[in-house]
């Protein structure tokens, strides 16, 4: 009991200091959002020139502002550094390192378990919290096995929590402070100190009964999206065959006002989570004798709609005796989602690679990344005006960016591929997914 209350006492009074490994989209939110509630925070990263960036107040996450990190940096209430021994100092510790996935599909935690290792040196009377999205039962497999090796006991000498992370970057509407968090412990004392540490930053904090139940709660909630996404790009395919608009469907079915949630068709998925995190819980399964044939399928038609996209703009094409070979694209958004600079799993890069290999000279324009490497090719943003539309066959919008006048592409392309559905009000020069 008493290291236990000695860290509610430091948690409640905001004595305890906190290690969040880690400064990406998850962890630099986080160390900020405590920092400005008073707590001294060490950032560690394992990039120097993260450390760099955010030394120099330079913007490399866009839900933080620079001017923030400056200004508790200078207060020494936030301290970023590469140097993990600073872990000693520390009262709770998150990790927040990157769970990707392998080429045949099974889960990399090569960084989480190199976080373990390195709290292992270091770890005495702390909280520690997972919250990097893997399999159920990561933190009990793999977290707390590299922790007994110190001889201490959990529940006594340590504390271990997973919380998983729901962040959704450039979402001013739902940013981390406002998103319910959830934590599951290896015991009422473990849940209890990870509920007071975020309660501190979050205004609701549901406790669960285990690591296990919050780590596949998490995994839910991206398989539900995985699901109902490749649903609804499976219709766009079959509404085209139908000669009807996709969309037009939506908005009618969504007028019912129970029973239906819209979702909507693109040109594939993209980021950290929808596209990987399901595939962590199908690969547990198939290790427990079980084939979780709807998260596969799902995963199978998203992954296909790279490939729709760039059939589709073929027939487009002949339908205006264009070929791909030779033909000039540009392709509108190439990050994975609007206002970001996240590449991760993006579709517009299979895009690329796709329209490169069939002879067509791509450009890209996408306010948040300067240049493209692909496949050794060297890709630089175009700005766009109205001279150089005209020079374009084809313009293809892959991702929607609030500051990208849409207006003047419209007016100004001479065919202009839709997957985004950013027209609302269509014309001759729009064909939509």
């Amino acid at each position: 009991m008493e290291v236990y209350n000695s860290l509610k006492d430091k948690i409640q009074a905001k004595k305890a200091k906190i290690g969040i490994i880690g400064l990406g989209y998850v962890g630099l939110p986080l160390a900020i959002a405590f920092s400005k509630k008073g707590y001294i925070v060490y950032g560690i990263d394992t990039n120097p020139k993260h450390i760099e960036y955010l030394n120099k107040g330079e913007r490399y996450i866009v839900d933080v502002d620079p001017r923030d990190v400056l200004t508790l940096i200078r207060k020494k209430r936030f301290l970023p550094t590469v140097d993990a021994s600073v872990l000693r100092n520390c009262d709770c510790i998150i990790i927040c390192v990157p769970t990707p996935l392998r080429k045949v599909k099974m889960p990399d935690i090569s960084y989480v378990l190199a976080a373990s290792r390195t709290i292992k040196k270091y770890l005495k009377n702390q909280l520690i919290v997972l919250e990097s999205t893997s399999y159920p039962a990561t933190t009990r497999e793999v977290v707390l096995p590299s922790l007994v090796e110190t001889g201490q006991q959990p529940e006594k000498d340590f504390f271990l929590c997973f919380s998983p992370e729901r962040v959704n970057p450039a979402d001013k509407k739902f940013p981390l402070t406002k998103i319910p968090k959830i934590v599951g412990g290896f015991s009422e004392k473990s849940t209890e100190l990870a509920r007071i540490l975020y309660s501190k930053i979050i205004k609701k904090v549901f406790p669960v009964s285990s690591p296990e139940v919050a780590e596949t709660a998490k995994l839910l909630e991206n398989t539900f999206r995985l699901v109902n996404i490749a649903l609804a790009n499976e219709f766009a395919i079959v509404c085209n065959k139908l000669g009807i608009s996709v969309w037009e469907v939506i908005e009618a079915a969504k007028t019912k006002p129970f029973g239906f949630m819209p979702f909507y068709p693109g040109p594939g998925l993209g980021g950290h989570c929808i596209p990987i995190d399901p595939l962590y819980l199908s690969w547990k399964a198939k290790k427990l004798g079980f084939k979780t044939k709807m998260i596969d399928l799902a995963s199978y038609i998203n992954h296909f709609m790279p490939k729709y996209v760039t059939e589709r703009l073929k027939k487009i094409l002949h339908s205006h005796n264009m070929y791909l070979n030779g033909a000039k694209i540009l392709i509108i958004g190439v990050a994975y989602k609007k206002d970001v600079k996240d590449l991760r799993e993006s579709p517009a890069i299979e895009i690329i690679e796709t329209l490169q290999a069939k002879g067509a000279n791509v450009s890209f324009c996408d306010p948040f990344l300067p240049y493209l490497k692909i496949h050794g090719i060297d890709l630089k943003r175009i700005k766009i005006n109205s001279k150089k539309l005209k020079t374009f066959d084809c313009v293809i919008i892959v991702t929607d960016h609030t500051n990208v006048d849409y207006a003047f592409i419209k007016n100004n392309a001479k065919l202009i591929f839709d997957t985004r559905n950013v027209y609302k009000q269509g014309g001759k020069n729009i064909i939509k997914l």
